[in-house]
């Protein structure tokens, strides 16, 4: 591959500049029989350009090369958009309101990071940002099956939910005892299940909801939430009973959610979206669940989507490569014990 042999001499050019660099500064460049550069004499033994090369290659120079390939690659695949200078400019912004004066912010970043200006700084987001979208985007392709994809639209894919409700909040306060607490959860509770009754005797939904729902932004409106569906602002608990009763039916029981007790009324559902429409959407998601799930993903994704793409051509700097990531995974694994 052209970008590699590129990204080879880049590191060999770079080597080689450090030990030039040496060597001018000492004045002097000696050269030993066999062509060798003489870097310098300890007792009686010589260190050469190539010693120094060949421990660069082997101990020191894995995360420059890994960032240079990673660079190569994913500089040229992604561009940088609006998004992503939104995304790092945020996260800066973010770090930056911690810090009293813009001095320790950069101490900050400088000690935490490794680096020496806001602009390296951004550098360094601007790739990790890029190795997360690679690392997803690999997971998309490669480790979410079609069966993984069917299941999440048959079990979490709905139509448009129209719906109205009466909540019936707890009256407790903050400085309430534990026991006070309980009390008026329950007494909540009770009233909730009083309402039902009420709407089995015969009872109008919306009469009861203007009567007794301590949603003041729905009660005048008979407790009427338009459409919405499991991606907008309601809890997981109040979609999915919303979802699984028919037209015209109401909870027979009250919900709980982080809000109080909800008694739910479903008014209409639109038809359910396509498979088709929802396949983008659904892998996303797939593939955030499975990095939060397993965190050696990111980096076995990462790994891949880099052996995909180089050739090695230096078997000593490639054996190197295969102890990094080994080591690597061995310490994410380790953390997670």
């Amino acid at each position: 591959m052209k970008n590699t042999k590129v990204l080879y001499g880049i590191i060999v050019v770079l080597a080689m500049a450090l030990i030039t660099s040496i060597v001018i500064n000492l004045n002097q460049t000696t050269t030993l029989k066999n062509g060798e550069e003489l870097v310098v004499k300890a007792n009686k033994t010589k260190i050469t350009a190539e010693n120094l090369y060949e421990d660069l290659k082997d101990k020191y120079a894995m995360n420059i090369l890994i960032e240079q390939i990673d660079h190569i690659l994913l500089d040229d695949k992604y561009k940088t958009d609006e998004e992503e200078t939104k995304s790092i400019e945020e996260q800066i912004s973010t770090i930056k309101a911690n810090y009293k004066d813009n001095d320790t912010y950069l101490q900050v970043i400088k000690s935490y990071y490794g680096v020496d200006s806001e602009e390296e700084f951004k550098e360094l987001l601007s790739l990790e940002y890029k190795r997360n979208k690679a690392a997803k985007e690999y997971i998309k392709e490669k480790n979410i099956t079609d069966t993984e994809i069917q299941n999440y639209y048959d079990q979490n894919i709905i139509g448009d939910v129209k719906a109205s409700h009466i909540l019936i909040k707890s009256e407790a306060k903050d400085n309430d005892s534990d026991e006070e607490k309980v009390k008026k959860e329950e007494e909540a509770k009770k009233k909730a299940e009083e309402i039902i009754k009420k709407l089995n005797d015969g009872e109008k939904f919306a009469d009861l909801a203007k009567k007794y729902s301590s949603d003041s932004k729905t009660k005048d409106k008979g407790g009427d939430l338009g459409y919405f569906n499991k991606d907008d602002n309601y809890s997981e608990q109040f979609v999915n009973a919303a979802a699984q009763l028919k037209k015209e039916e109401y909870t027979k029981e009250p919900i709980k959610t982080e809000y109080g007790y909800e008694i739910i009324l479903k008014v209409d559902e639109k038809e359910k979206p396509k498979l088709e429409d929802k396949k983008e959407e659904i892998k996303n998601t797939l593939a955030d669940k499975k990095l939060q799930e397993d965190n050696t993903l990111y980096y076995n994704s990462l790994n891949s989507f880099r052996d995909d793409n180089i050739k090695w051509q230096d078997n000593k700097v490639k054996k190197s490569y295969e102890n990094y990531k080994e080591k690597l995974l061995a310490n994410v694994i380790g953390n997670n014990k």
